[in-house]
């Protein structure tokens, strides 16, 4: 199994490693750090082949995500969101194909691009009061959409699931569970598709596999995160490193 390790520089190693802390960290405390792990695994892998490392482990972080907060979610707002998230997958699956599998440079450009449109919508979504964030059907199938869209290309679509989550008024621990059950659903969905699409490979999963207990060390961290530092400090801080490392993937 370690043998895989010599397929990688210590550079792409140490970037998994602690995209693998982030991911557990956004999983079980803080969400909106999400975008984060795309945009470092980007920097550091081909973009097709860094949206498939990371989906691996999202896949493997979201089933610790919902052994903690199982019970929970909201059914009813999960289920209001899944159709129109299936219905994302595929538009995102058709702009991939559009796109010349080995032009990578566009490939950066875009989740780079995606990575800056979402930090901007967490950007809006903090500063406005909840009673003043839309609900209903529209926006329902709109954030649905996009959230299919964004995770389909980019593993992306944190920023997103939080400007709807939060416009639903869930407490803590009902935001947690359904984005929790949510991501579990769709990232287990993904998976056939990203081998499909040639986007996850057998040496990216072997890699992934090695992971496993910086995911967890991740999850121990976001649990205690969450009693212990304040979130809106920590969130800003992320939200800076986000933009500048996404407006880096321009150049």
């Amino acid at each position: 199994m370690f043998d895989i390790l010599n397929h990688f520089t210590m550079l792409q190693i140490g970037t998994l490693m602690i995209s693998a802390i982030l991911i557990g960290i956004n999983k079980t405390a803080i969400p909106g750090i999400g975008v984060l792990p795309v945009v470092l695994l980007t920097m550091a892998f081909e973009g097709r082949l860094s949206t498939g490392l990371q989906l691996i482990m999202l896949a493997m972080a979201d089933l610790i995500a919902v052994a903690y907060y199982r019970r929970n979610a909201d059914w009813k707002i999960v289920l209001r969101l899944l159709p129109w998230a299936w219905a994302g997958l595929a538009i995102g699956s058709f702009i991939l194909h559009v796109i010349p599998e080995d032009n990578d440079r566009i490939m950066r450009m875009i989740i780079g691009g995606i990575v800056l449109v979402l930090a901007l919508l967490n950007y809006i979504r903090s500063r406005l009061p909840q009673e003043k964030i839309p609900t209903g059907l529209a926006v329902s199938a709109g954030c649905g959409t996009l959230l299919g869209v964004t995770t389909q290309i980019a593993n992306a679509a944190g920023p997103v699931a939080a400007l709807y989550f939060l416009a639903m008024r869930l407490p803590k621990t009902v935001y947690m569970g359904c984005s929790a059950w949510f991501f579990l659903i769709i990232n287990w969905t993904k998976l056939p598709i990203f081998i499909w699409e040639g986007r996850i490979t057998l040496q990216a999963f072997r890699i992934d596999l090695l992971m496993i207990p910086f995911l967890f060390i991740g999850g121990a961290l976001g649990v205690f995160l969450l009693a212990k530092m304040p979130q809106k400090l920590f969130e800003n801080i992320i939200q800076i490193l986000v933009v500048i490392t996404a407006i880096k993937l321009f150049f």
